[in-house]
């Protein structure tokens, strides 16, 4: 077998794109909330001391997105002058259109077959797309192990702050962490990069040591570490000046770290802000719910679904599963059996998945995928018997 090295990434909750993520996520959860058949398209922007609210949204509710906003920027930690961006004082503007009617038309459409196949066909895709999913068997919660433990890393950086374990810490900041491979089964940890916001009055020699103590080593574990394991903290030495008013933040600028790091591909398109019709979202995530359930039954130690749709028809034009060779059985089999078991019309994808809801903003930081801490649809392998069945499996 052939050893590499491959390094995926995540950033906190209060990096400027993550901020946005969830502003935007949050918009939406207050209007599902309210009208469950609305459709959202919110995107924001934030930079230093302004958020823009911008997008297209069509609903009979009124929610009151500055409030939102501020809230969100809130209960990150920026709600005080001290974070250099403060959710109280900073300028909110909106900029909301209703949808356009020409996607409305395929989203809305109706086609009279019988009672359940026109409800199951009352949504056609917004647009034409592809969307991935994947699982591997690297992690519990079959994930790539390095994005695994980059989330992991910095949500653990947000609790000890927040937790005022380490007081000084500030809500910007980011993680990366390379595994070395033999073939495709993950052996150590070659390295680990944590940079994170800091009070001015903070050491390099104490975050270093803490962060060390606090973050890296209650989260790696220590079977991946060795003498050869390389651990930067904060490398360029100073993390101040961080947030929004050290880079500008944009809703669906971070879609590696949302799905797998890296280590799957991705069709481009971005979750946050967008309601479950939507199926840059809503096929995404049934795409890793297929996945997943196909590597938790057995069938394959690796395996990645590609779905594309076609604007304003409910059915994908074409489904792909590929095991990259480690299925038990041909990947075309695994297609035809994945196309009986899962329906990836986006009102099946609703109804299985129960997506009209107000679920999204904990999504928002720290990845949509392997998140068994938020109770996601998506990540049930309730699947595995029918799969094994359909393909003759005991």
């Amino acid at each position: 077998m052939t050893k590499r090295l491959f390094t995926s990434e995540s950033v906190t909750e209060g990096h400027p794109d993550k901020v946005c993520d969830q502003i935007s996520d949050a918009v939406l959860d207050e209007i599902l909330n309210l009208d469950p058949d609305a459709h959202v398209a919110c995107e924001c922007i934030a930079t230093t001391g302004l958020v823009l609210v911008m997008g297209e949204i069509s609903t009979c509710c009124y929610v009151d997105i500055p409030k939102i906003a501020r809230q969100v920027i809130r209960d990150i930690g920026y709600d005080n002058a001290a974070q250099r961006f403060d959710g109280n004082t900073c300028a909110v503007l909106t900029s909301i259109d209703e949808q356009s009617p020409d996607i409305a038309i395929g989203v809305n459409r109706k086609i009279t077959i019988n009672e359940h196949q026109s409800n199951l066909d009352r949504i056609g895709a917004g647009d034409q797309g592809i969307m991935f999913g994947y699982a591997c068997d690297e992690t519990d919660e079959l994930m790539p192990l390095p994005i695994s433990l980059a989330h992991k890393l910095a949500k653990k950086l947000s609790v000890v702050r927040k937790s005022n374990k380490l007081a000084y810490l500030r809500p910007d900041g980011k993680t990366q962490v390379t595994v070395e491979y033999d073939g495709n089964k993950p052996l150590r940890v070659d390295s680990v990069v944590v940079s994170t916001q800091h009070s001015e009055q903070a050491s390099l020699q104490t975050i270093h040591d803490d962060v060390v103590e606090h973050v890296i080593k209650p989260v790696i574990p220590d079977a991946l570490i060795d003498n050869e394991t390389k651990i930067f903290v904060n490398p360029t030495g100073r993390f101040v000046v961080g947030g929004p008013q050290a880079d500008s933040g944009l809703t669906g600028r971070k879609i590696i770290v949302d799905t797998y790091g890296g280590y799957a591909r991705h069709g481009g398109g971005a979750f946050s802000g967008k309601d479950p019709t939507k199926v840059d979202r809503s096929a995404s995530y049934m795409a890793r719910y297929a996945a997943k359930n196909i590597v938790a039954a057995g069938l394959a130690k690796r395996c990645e679904l590609q779905i594309a749709y076609a604007i304003g028809v409910s059915r994908p034009v074409s489904i792909l599963v590929d095991t990259f060779g480690t299925g038990i059985a041909p990947d075309e089999k695994l297609s035809a059996v994945v196309s009986e078991v899962f329906d990836f019309r986006p009102a099946a994808i609703i109804e299985e998945l129960d997506l009209a809801r107000p679920i999204y903003r904990p999504f928002a930081a720290y990845g949509h995928f392997g998140r068994d801490d938020l109770n996601a649809t998506w990540e049930k392998t309730d699947k595995v018997d029918e799969l094994r069945s359909k393909l003759g499996v005991k």
